[in-house]
């Protein structure tokens, strides 16, 4: 690892709303953040091997995608357009079953390439043959907390059982710690009580977190009443899983009590708008949420459901669309958004040493552009972030201390290797191979 200067930029700081520093300086030694402030703060022993000059751009934490299922890019405009039951049951289930451990490393290769163009540092993911998913995140320099998807009702159950504590075993901490895990049980219309309360016993035992889709669907809170006389998130926490750090993905349909209870809890919860809107699941009452001192963290969910990775768009989706469904336009305002992709995806994923610009914490940060038309005058540096900046503006990636992407070039992979591996293994999948 070397010593990095970065130089001249605009420091989002994420300490608080008015937390900018103009023509700011960032020293990184190693893999950590050593200083923070005006140009010409640093040390006086620091000693850069590598000086950027940022002037002209904005520096701030890397954006993290709280919930995602990385290999899916694959199935990509595979299966649109469908409601989410008979999008997974006739489309996407069966395509799954067709995956080989190439087809889960070479999409979960392009997952990352689409993530560092985009700003992207870290992601929670769920999904299967996650060794494969591993060796990706760890070719790729990018940050991870992955969980094997379980399914409890299914013929693997137990196989399930057996590899998610073989994946924690042999993955929590490795890359230099930048893969974190976790268990994943896919959701309760999938897992029955008993095996959901045994992998919350092995949650504990383990000390690391779970992972879940919760109330995603207005039928998956009918099925759960159907079947239990109770709702997803009161089911849930009867079986004693939210004893355990829980990351909840969706929690579209809640009623005010099951807020109350994610917050005593303290669940972290989250919001993937863009998913929820294309599969018609509803709106999470995501200001209710906050107000109750939920942490809500920003996901897009996968590329088959979303259909891209893109979180500066899922941002700003996110601020639109809860304040349409309020009729409020102070609801959920441009930093409280853009803290929600990221101090907020940290602490939701029990990542403490991320999300902030601050001494001692991890060098997980991004330089984007703000040298473009869509992003003048310059009035609010969050709110152009939110509601006006592209992927594209996101200049550079530094991922614990490495500069992995510079310039928009990706210096971890090949790009077009990687592209050209995805296409072939999707038409294999789809029955195009020629």
């Amino acid at each position: 690892m070397s010593n990095i200067l970065i130089t001249g930029a605009a420091v989002l700081t994420m300490e608080g709303n008015n937390s900018i520093i103009n023509d700011g300086e960032i020293a990184v030694a190693g893999d950590r953040i050593i200083s923070v402030g005006k140009r010409g703060s640093a040390p006086a022993s620091f000693k850069a091997d590598k000086i950027i000059d940022a002037s002209g751009m904005a520096a701030m934490p890397g954006f993290i995608n709280a919930h995602t299922h990385s290999s899916m890019t694959l199935l990509r405009g595979y299966a649109d357009d469908l409601p989410l039951m008979k999008w997974l049951n006739e489309k996407i289930w069966p395509l799954e079953k067709k995956m080989q451990k190439e087809d889960f490393y070479w999409g979960a290769m392009l997952c990352c390439l689409e993530m560092i163009k985009s700003g992207t540092t870290t992601f929670a993911d769920m999904y299967f043959e996650m060794d494969q998913v591993a060796r990706a995140v760890a070719q790729s320099g990018m940050r991870a907390c992955l969980s094997r998807g379980m399914i409890g009702n299914g013929p693997d159950a137990d196989l399930a059982i057996e590899e998610s504590t073989q994946f924690v075993d042999k993955w929590h901490g490795a890359a230099g710690g930048r893969i974190t895990t976790m268990f994943g049980p896919h959701a309760a219309y999938t897992c029955p009580p008993d095996y959901l309360a045994l992998v919350a016993e092995m949650s504990a035992g383990y000390g690391v977190g779970l992972h879940i889709h919760v109330a995603e669907t207005a039928d998956e809170v009918e099925k759960i009443k159907a079947e239990y006389g109770t709702t997803p998130v009161r089911h849930l926490d009867s079986l004693g899983l939210f004893n355990v750090p829980v990351l909840a993905a969706h929690c579209v349909h809640l009623d005010q009590e099951e807020i109350e209870i994610l917050a005593s809890k303290m669940v972290a919860v989250v919001h993937c708008p863009e998913s929820n809107m294309k599969l018609a699941s509803g709106i999470a009452p995501v200001a209710g949420l906050i107000k109750a001192g939920v942490d809500v963290a920003l996901g897009t969910d996968g590329a088959a459901s979303n259909n891209n990775l893109d979180m500066i768009e899922e941002m700003r989706t996110a601020a639109m669309l809860q304040k349409v469904a309020t009729g409020d336009p102070t609801v959920l305002l441009a930093y409280e958004t853009l803290k929600m992709a990221t101090y907020n995806g940290a602490t939701a994923l029990g990542l403490g040493d991320l999300g902030q610009l601050q001494p001692g914490r991890l060098a997980d940060l991004i330089l984007v552009d703000l040298r473009r038309p869509h992003l003048y005058p310059r009035h609010d540096l969050a709110a152009h972030l939110v509601y006006a900046a592209h992927s594209a503006d996101v200049d550079t990636v530094i991922i614990n201390g490495e500069i992995v992407m510079e310039g928009r070039k990706v210096l971890t992979m090949d790009e077009e290797e990687v592209m050209a591996q995805a296409q072939k293994c999707a038409d294999r999948l789809v029955g195009k191979e020629q």
